[in-house]
Protein backbone atom coordinates (compact mmCIF):
# COMPACT_ATOMS: atom_id res chain seq x y z
CA UNK A 1 0.00 0.00 0.00
CA UNK A 2 2.88 2.58 1.10
CA UNK A 3 5.04 1.31 -2.13
CA UNK A 4 5.94 4.79 -2.78
CA UNK A 5 7.13 4.94 0.46
CA UNK A 6 10.20 2.66 0.70
CA UNK A 7 11.68 4.18 -2.62
CA UNK A 8 11.33 7.89 -1.43
CA UNK A 9 14.78 8.24 0.33
CA UNK A 10 16.61 5.56 -2.03
CA UNK A 11 19.31 7.10 -4.32
CA UNK A 12 18.82 6.03 -7.76
CA UNK A 13 21.23 4.90 -10.12
CA UNK A 14 22.01 7.36 -12.68
CA UNK A 15 20.36 5.72 -15.80
CA UNK A 16 17.44 5.68 -14.03
CA UNK A 17 17.38 9.41 -13.38
CA UNK A 18 18.25 9.80 -17.32
CA UNK A 19 15.21 7.95 -18.11
CA UNK A 20 12.77 9.41 -15.51
CA UNK A 21 14.01 12.65 -17.40
CA UNK A 22 12.31 11.93 -20.49
CA UNK A 23 8.74 11.79 -19.57
CA UNK A 24 8.41 15.91 -19.90
CA UNK A 25 7.28 15.58 -23.58
CA UNK A 26 5.33 12.60 -25.21
CA UNK A 27 6.99 10.17 -27.85
CA UNK A 28 5.51 9.54 -31.30
CA UNK A 29 8.05 6.22 -30.84
CA UNK A 30 6.45 2.56 -29.55
CA UNK A 31 8.46 -0.04 -28.61
CA UNK A 32 7.12 -3.82 -29.60
CA UNK A 33 8.53 -6.15 -26.80
CA UNK A 34 8.75 -9.70 -26.43
CA UNK A 35 10.30 -11.58 -23.12
CA UNK A 36 11.37 -14.89 -22.50
CA UNK A 37 11.58 -16.16 -19.08
CA UNK A 38 11.70 -19.23 -16.30
CA UNK A 39 8.02 -19.14 -15.52
CA UNK A 40 4.58 -16.89 -14.96
CA UNK A 41 5.49 -15.85 -11.52
CA UNK A 42 6.75 -12.57 -11.36
CA UNK A 43 8.01 -13.06 -7.57
CA UNK A 44 10.16 -16.25 -8.23
CA UNK A 45 10.82 -16.46 -12.02
CA UNK A 46 13.58 -14.24 -13.86
CA UNK A 47 13.96 -13.00 -17.54
CA UNK A 48 16.09 -14.94 -19.52
CA UNK A 49 16.09 -12.85 -22.84
CA UNK A 50 14.65 -9.13 -24.39
CA UNK A 51 13.70 -9.12 -27.62
CA UNK A 52 12.15 -5.52 -29.06
CA UNK A 53 11.98 -3.54 -31.95
CA UNK A 54 11.42 0.26 -32.61
CA UNK A 55 8.11 0.95 -34.60
CA UNK A 56 7.68 4.92 -35.80
CA UNK A 57 4.99 6.18 -38.24
CA UNK A 58 3.56 2.95 -38.94
CA UNK A 59 7.09 1.51 -40.00
CA UNK A 60 8.90 -1.42 -38.23
CA UNK A 61 12.27 0.04 -37.98
CA UNK A 62 15.03 -2.71 -38.74
CA UNK A 63 17.72 -0.71 -37.21
CA UNK A 64 15.84 0.09 -33.89
CA UNK A 65 16.53 -3.26 -32.41
CA UNK A 66 17.03 -4.59 -28.83
CA UNK A 67 17.87 -8.08 -28.60
CA UNK A 68 20.12 -9.30 -25.32
CA UNK A 69 20.23 -12.65 -23.49
CA UNK A 70 20.72 -13.08 -19.98
CA UNK A 71 22.37 -16.17 -18.79
CA UNK A 72 20.56 -16.80 -14.83
CA UNK A 73 23.42 -19.39 -13.86
CA UNK A 74 21.97 -19.45 -10.03
CA UNK A 75 18.45 -19.35 -10.84
CA UNK A 76 18.92 -21.85 -13.30
CA UNK A 77 21.61 -24.08 -10.80
CA UNK A 78 19.01 -23.36 -8.04
CA UNK A 79 16.38 -25.04 -9.79
CA UNK A 80 17.87 -27.79 -11.57
CA UNK A 81 17.13 -25.83 -14.72
CA UNK A 82 19.37 -26.42 -18.10
CA UNK A 83 21.23 -23.12 -19.16
CA UNK A 84 22.43 -24.91 -22.65
CA UNK A 85 19.87 -23.29 -24.91
CA UNK A 86 20.77 -19.74 -24.03
CA UNK A 87 24.77 -20.44 -24.15
CA UNK A 88 24.10 -21.53 -27.80
CA UNK A 89 22.37 -18.23 -28.02
CA UNK A 90 24.08 -15.77 -30.27
CA UNK A 91 22.18 -12.92 -28.84
CA UNK A 92 24.83 -10.63 -26.47
CA UNK A 93 25.14 -12.25 -23.00
CA UNK A 94 24.93 -9.76 -20.23
CA UNK A 95 24.18 -9.56 -16.83
CA UNK A 96 21.03 -8.52 -15.56
CA UNK A 97 21.99 -5.29 -14.46
CA UNK A 98 23.72 -4.62 -17.46
CA UNK A 99 20.78 -6.03 -19.57
CA UNK A 100 18.06 -3.94 -17.62
CA UNK A 101 20.16 -0.69 -17.73
CA UNK A 102 20.59 -0.83 -21.88
CA UNK A 103 17.09 -2.00 -22.27
CA UNK A 104 15.76 1.35 -20.16
CA UNK A 105 18.07 3.59 -22.33
CA UNK A 106 16.82 1.53 -25.15
CA UNK A 107 12.84 2.56 -24.50
CA UNK A 108 13.23 5.94 -23.24
CA UNK A 109 9.61 7.22 -23.12
CA UNK A 110 8.15 5.04 -26.19
CA UNK A 111 4.56 3.90 -25.25
CA UNK A 112 5.57 -0.41 -25.07
CA UNK A 113 3.54 -3.10 -27.07
CA UNK A 114 3.32 -6.49 -26.43
CA UNK A 115 1.16 -9.94 -26.21
CA UNK A 116 -0.04 -9.73 -22.82
CA UNK A 117 2.27 -6.95 -22.27
CA UNK A 118 1.57 -6.76 -18.44
CA UNK A 119 3.35 -9.83 -17.45
CA UNK A 120 6.65 -8.21 -19.21
CA UNK A 121 6.06 -4.97 -16.93
CA UNK A 122 5.55 -7.12 -13.94
CA UNK A 123 8.52 -8.99 -14.22
CA UNK A 124 10.78 -5.48 -15.41
CA UNK A 125 9.03 -4.10 -12.44
CA UNK A 126 10.69 -7.43 -9.91
CA UNK A 127 14.43 -6.29 -11.62
CA UNK A 128 14.12 -2.77 -11.49
CA UNK A 129 13.06 -3.26 -7.64
CA UNK A 130 16.02 -5.07 -7.05
CA UNK A 131 18.43 -2.44 -8.12
CA UNK A 132 16.76 0.61 -6.30
CA UNK A 133 14.84 1.89 -9.18
CA UNK A 134 10.75 2.61 -9.32
CA UNK A 135 8.66 0.99 -11.86
CA UNK A 136 8.04 1.52 -15.62
CA UNK A 137 6.17 4.79 -16.39
CA UNK A 138 5.46 4.35 -20.54
CA UNK A 139 2.23 3.90 -21.12
CA UNK A 140 1.43 0.33 -22.78
CA UNK A 141 -0.65 -1.55 -25.62
CA UNK A 142 -1.84 -4.74 -25.19
CA UNK A 143 -2.17 -6.56 -28.85
CA UNK A 144 -4.34 -9.36 -27.38
CA UNK A 145 -6.98 -6.62 -25.81
CA UNK A 146 -6.99 -4.59 -29.15
CA UNK A 147 -8.07 -7.44 -30.87
CA UNK A 148 -10.61 -7.97 -28.38
CA UNK A 149 -11.86 -4.47 -28.39
CA UNK A 150 -12.16 -4.84 -32.20
CA UNK A 151 -14.38 -7.94 -32.02
CA UNK A 152 -15.79 -7.23 -28.58
CA UNK A 153 -15.24 -10.60 -26.92
CA UNK A 154 -14.29 -11.03 -23.55
CA UNK A 155 -14.66 -14.33 -22.68
CA UNK A 156 -11.58 -15.82 -24.78
CA UNK A 157 -7.81 -15.21 -25.24
CA UNK A 158 -5.63 -15.59 -27.70
CA UNK A 159 -2.22 -16.84 -28.46
CA UNK A 160 0.30 -15.12 -30.20
CA UNK A 161 0.16 -18.17 -32.84
CA UNK A 162 -3.73 -17.67 -33.13
CA UNK A 163 -3.71 -13.83 -33.56
CA UNK A 164 -0.89 -14.09 -36.50
CA UNK A 165 -3.15 -17.32 -37.91
CA UNK A 166 -6.02 -14.87 -37.40
CA UNK A 167 -4.42 -12.07 -39.19
CA UNK A 168 -2.42 -14.20 -42.20
CA UNK A 169 0.73 -13.24 -40.97
CA UNK A 170 3.14 -15.95 -42.33
CA UNK A 171 4.25 -18.61 -39.31
CA UNK A 172 8.26 -17.90 -38.90
CA UNK A 173 10.86 -20.31 -36.72
CA UNK A 174 10.28 -17.44 -34.08
CA UNK A 175 13.21 -18.67 -32.41
CA UNK A 176 14.17 -15.41 -30.17
CA UNK A 177 12.55 -13.09 -28.65
CA UNK A 178 13.44 -10.34 -31.44
CA UNK A 179 11.41 -12.92 -33.88
CA UNK A 180 8.37 -12.61 -31.72
CA UNK A 181 8.86 -9.20 -31.16
CA UNK A 182 8.92 -8.50 -35.17
CA UNK A 183 5.51 -10.83 -35.28
CA UNK A 184 3.75 -8.42 -32.37
CA UNK A 185 5.09 -5.78 -34.37
CA UNK A 186 3.21 -6.44 -37.63
CA UNK A 187 0.28 -7.65 -35.83
CA UNK A 188 0.27 -4.11 -33.77
CA UNK A 189 0.05 -2.26 -37.19
CA UNK A 190 -2.77 -3.96 -38.25
CA UNK A 191 -4.87 -4.03 -35.36
CA UNK A 192 -3.77 -0.39 -34.52
CA UNK A 193 -5.24 0.53 -38.41
CA UNK A 194 -8.42 -1.51 -37.74
CA UNK A 195 -8.89 0.72 -34.58
CA UNK A 196 -8.46 3.95 -35.99
CA UNK A 197 -5.25 4.47 -33.70
CA UNK A 198 -3.15 7.48 -34.50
Amino acid sequence: MLDWLKNINKEHPEFWKTYLSKFDKKSNRYVVLSTETTGLNPKKDVILSFGAVGVVNDNILIGDVFEVVIPQYKFLHDNDLSNDILLESSQPKLSEIQAIEMFINFIGNATLVGHRIHFDIEMINEVLEKYSCGRLKNEALDIEIMYKKLHDINDKNFSLDELSHLFKIAKTERISTTDDAYTIALLFLKLKSRLGLK
